[in-house]
C-alpha cells in the first residue's frame, strides 16, 4: 500500500489586528472591541503524571509513559492604553460616568477583601494573513473560552505612555477545546469610539 503525500499549506499570520471580548450569551451579551492591543501570549496549562518505570538490576523491564493532560491555557494581553470597561470585565469593580455626555468619570476595583470577581467571557484575537504581494488576504480568529481575568497591576513611569498587561485564564468546559481557529475574510465592523 501507497503512502498517500500531499503538501502541507502554512498560513504567514502578523500584527494583532484586533481583540473581541465576548460576554454574556447571543440576546444578553456584550462583546468590546480592543484596537490598541500589540501583543498576546499563550502558555497552555498542563497538568503531568510521572511515568512508571520497572527497572530490575540495572535493566529496564517495562515502562508505562508519562501523560500530559491540558487544563487550561494562561493569556497575557499587551494593550497600549487604559481601558476601564476591561479592566471592569477583568476583576470587577464600578464605573461611573457624567450623566449628560456619558463619558467615563472614574473607575473602582473591587472593595479589598470582596468575594466580586470579573466575568467569565470569550476571547477572540484576529492576525492579519498577508500575500506576497503584501495585502491581507484574510484574518486568523483564535477563540478561547471561559476566560476570567485575574486582578490588575499596573505600572506608571515619567516620559512613558503606560503599557499594561493584562493575565487572563481560560478553563475549557467538559468536551471542550481549548482554542478553536477559523479564517474570516473581513474583521467585524465596529461603531466609532465615542
Amino acid at each position: 500500500m501507497a503512502v498517500t503525500q500531499s503538501r502541507a499549506v502554512g498560513i504567514p499570520t502578523i500584527d494583532v489586528a484586533m481583540v473581541t471580548i465576548q460576554t454574556g450569551d447571543e440576546s444578553t451579551g456584550k462583546e468590546l472591541m480592543l484596537d490598541t492591543a500589540v501583543q498576546i501570549q499563550v502558555a497552555t496549562q498542563t497538568e503531568t503524571t510521572d511515568p512508571n518505570k520497572l527497572i530490575i538490576k540495572g535493566i529496564l523491564r517495562s515502562q508505562k509513559a508519562g501523560t500530559t493532560t491540558v487544563t487550561g491555557t494562561t493569556i497575557t494581553l499587551t494593550d497600549n492604553v487604559f481601558t476601564p470597561e476591561l479592566v471592569k470585565i477583568l476583576q470587577g469593580g464600578t464605573i461611573t460616568t457624567d450623566p449628560t455626555s456619558q463619558e467615563i468619570t472614574g473607575y473602582t476595583p473591587p472593595v479589598i477583601g470582596s468575594s466580586e470577581k470579573g466575568e467569565i467571557f470569550t476571547l477572540n484575537v484576529y492576525t492579519a494573513v498577508y500575500t506576497p504581494a503584501g495585502t491581507i488576504s484574510k484574518y486568523e480568529k483564535t477563540s478561547y473560552p471561559n476566560c476570567q481575568g485575574i486582578p490588575v497591576d499596573m505600572e506608571t513611569q515619567d516620559d512613558t505612555f503606560r503599557v499594561n498587561e493584562y493575565t487572563i485564564n481560560s478553563y475549557p468546559d467538559t468536551g471542550q477545546a481549548p482554542y478553536t481557529m477559523t479564517w474570516v475574510k473581513t474583521l467585524p465592523a465596529w461603531p466609532s469610539a465615542s
